[in-house]
């Protein structure tokens, strides 16, 4: 397995350095930012739309507002009518699909390059004239509300990350959900939908990726023809709040019905520009990724602690939160696997990772990035990721580089910045109530 993991870190760093030179860019008049490669390998096309509007973007009283114009993009314009988007795509061979996150909102169209037209001229539609029918964004509104149960309400891990963000963030945006505060998902005006869509779906407030067998003259052509019209708008406010230094651990606790107990600890780190961020993605690596990580090692296998642990940060625009998710084992107190943990990572800073254990991490990570770029979707996914989140598409085809130079002395000042007890937020789920005969459900799911 190592050498397979090696070769594929190779082979990507092959693959990344030919094809640094194949993405062409433009820039419509109206601001939009265009990302263009061409791989006629299949005749099929990967388009995403990078809109940065999120949660981050929101304020009290309207959070949730982002996630809920995911679902209203596909609800009708004024060219193609409600579900139409959908219909029209099926029809032409496509697929689609939305996310929503605390920075950005990005659409996704998979289709036949004979559908070129057609989708350039259904984004066009409804960037430009969303319907805002007071029947559809109440049903709407009724969707995501449900949404929200099912994500939160309902869901134990949802419940407690909800809690445990909301705990880490007291000033700064990250401190609310993305599906938005039940108050707020009712309580959305007319008037608060139609001046939020305005900046955020601003052609000069989105970066449109295009990946696969298409021509960039004919690419550029229609973008001219069906999206430069659309005018520009005044960018949303810049998000100018700060999250504080946290001055001493914060603790939550959340009592729900369920078969176990779950533990999320969180450490505030850098954002995604930030040279520390290579780093973090190793030690996540080192500590969770693939059954000869250190945190599966001690915490699954030898010690027979949890049925499941996992490190990882998001990309963010500001600083985040990295998260070490414990699912414990039947009859074990948490204290057990959050003392486990922290041992753990004391050792990470007194300890140097021996060359061997750092490698295989740092080919875990490049092996995964390898993966995303063998696709056009990967690949259009991560150029766009790239350029939103590091500033310049580019940086994509150095990732190999960033990653082979960690150190060991890297991965103990990492470890020693940010694994402090001060810096950390502890939320733990204490089952109570009723709880499902055994064999019902999934342990270390949605409970």
């Amino acid at each position: 397995m190592p050498m397979r993991l090696a070769i594929a870190g190779l082979l990507f760093c092959a693959l990344t350095g030919a094809q640094s030179h194949n993405v062409q860019t433009a820039t419509l008049s109206n601001g939009m930012k265009i990302l263009i490669e061409e791989d006629h390998a299949i005749p099929n096309v990967a388009m995403y739309f990078f809109y940065r509007i999120g949660s981050r973007n929101e304020r009290p009283g309207i959070t949730g507002i982002s996630h809920f114009f995911e679902h209203m993009m596909f609800n009708g314009a004024k060219k193609y009518g409600p579900k139409q988007f959908d219909i029209q795509m099926e029809k032409a061979g496509g697929e689609n699909n939305a996310s929503t996150s605390n920075d950005l909102t990005v659409y996704t169209d998979w289709f036949p390059n004979t559908a070129l037209e057609l989708m350039m001229d259904m984004e066009s539609d409804r960037i430009r004239d969303l319907a805002f029918d007071p029947k559809i964004i109440e049903s709407e509104r009724g969707v995501v509300y449900s949404e929200r149960r099912t994500s939160v309400d309902n869901s134990n891990p949802g419940t407690l990350s909800e809690q445990l963000r909301a705990a880490a963030f007291i000033a700064h945006p990250y401190h609310w959900p993305v599906v938005g505060w039940p108050s707020d998902i009712e309580s959305w005006t007319m008037a608060d939908l139609k001046s939020y869509f305005k900046i955020g779906y601003a052609p000069n407030n989105c970066t449109m990726v295009v990946v696969g067998d298409v021509s960039t003259a004919n690419v550029l052509a229609l973008a001219r023809k069906y999206i430069e019209p659309i005018p520009r708008q005044d960018p949303p406010p810049p998000v100018r709040t700060k999250e504080p230094p946290q001055l001493g651990e914060r603790r939550v606790v959340v009592r729900k019905a369920a078969q176990l107990p779950l533990q999320m600890i969180a450490y505030h780190v850098p954002e995604a520009k930030s040279p520390d961020t290579p780093v973090l993605e190793v030690v996540a690596a080192l500590l969770s990724r693939g059954q000869s990580s250190r945190l599966y090692q001690r915490m699954v296998d030898r010690d027979q602690l949890a049925l499941s642990v996992n490190a990882g940060k998001g990309e963010t625009l500001d600083p985040t939160i990295m998260t070490i998710t414990i699912q414990p084992r039947s009859g074990v107190d948490p204290a057990r696997t959050e003392k486990a943990l922290y041992e753990e990572l004391e050792r990470l800073q007194s300890t140097a990772v021996e060359s061997e254990e750092l490698q295989k991490a740092k080919n875990e990570l490049l092996a995964g990035q390898y993966r995303q770029m063998k696709t056009i979707a990967g690949r259009a996914n991560l150029l766009g990721r790239y350029e939103v989140f590091y500033g310049d598409y580019s940086k994509l085809f150095s990732v190999d580089k960033e990653i082979q130079a960690v150190s060991a002395e890297d991965i103990q000042r990492a470890a020693r910045t940010y694994f402090t007890e001060k810096n950390r937020t502890v939320a733990t789920l204490v089952p109570e109530g009723p709880v499902r005969p055994p064999g019902r459900g999934r342990q270390g799911g949605n409970q």
